[in-house]
């Protein structure tokens, strides 16, 4: 099993950031060049405990069908989302907030498997996590901006 783990701070309050971790428009928003759309279960808005989510996703030039649930939630510390099924054996993504003068620490534990034993395993190690790595990055510095933007929209800037 691999292990991914990130720290982003972000200047909002908690719930604001939980809120826009957990959006589907804004997951979808975030990742648009990788051709991610909500097709199945909840399709916008925001997830909720027991909520499920397929995607429709374009990656190496295949499209891939993933399932995945919220399995856990404690609004505004902490949510995760698991795969039910898709192209990793396993996958499970831990998102916790904490809140301290005004900034949240949002960190993302993300723990996942490849498939095909010693050909997944060569796989990771190439290339499948500094990609799921960058990708996240990337996500997550979306989720810094949105956050940060509805913060000032809050206090009237």
């Amino acid at each position: 099993m691999s292990l991914i783990k990130l720290k982003t701070v972000i200047k909002a309050d908690a719930k604001t950031c939980f809120d826009v971790a957990r959006s589907i428009d804004v997951h979808q928003e975030s990742l648009k060049s990788f051709e991610e759309i909500a097709v199945g279960g909840k399709v916008s808005g925001l997830m909720e405990l027991g909520e499920w989510v397929n995607w429709e996703v374009k990656r190496f030039s295949f499209v891939q069908h993933l399932k995945f649930k919220i399995t856990e939630f404690d609004s505004p510390h902490y949510f995760v989302d698991e795969m039910l099924n898709g192209g990793l054996k396993f996958f499970k993504h831990e998102h916790l907030f904490s809140e301290k003068n005004g900034e949240t620490v949002m960190v993302d534990i993300f723990s996942y498997a490849a498939r095909y034993m010693f050909i997944g395993q060569i796989f990771n190690f190439l290339f499948l996590k500094r990609y799921l790595k960058n990708r996240l990055i990337r996500r997550n510095l979306f989720v810094k901006e949105k956050a940060e933007k509805l913060a000032l929209q809050v206090i009237g800037f």
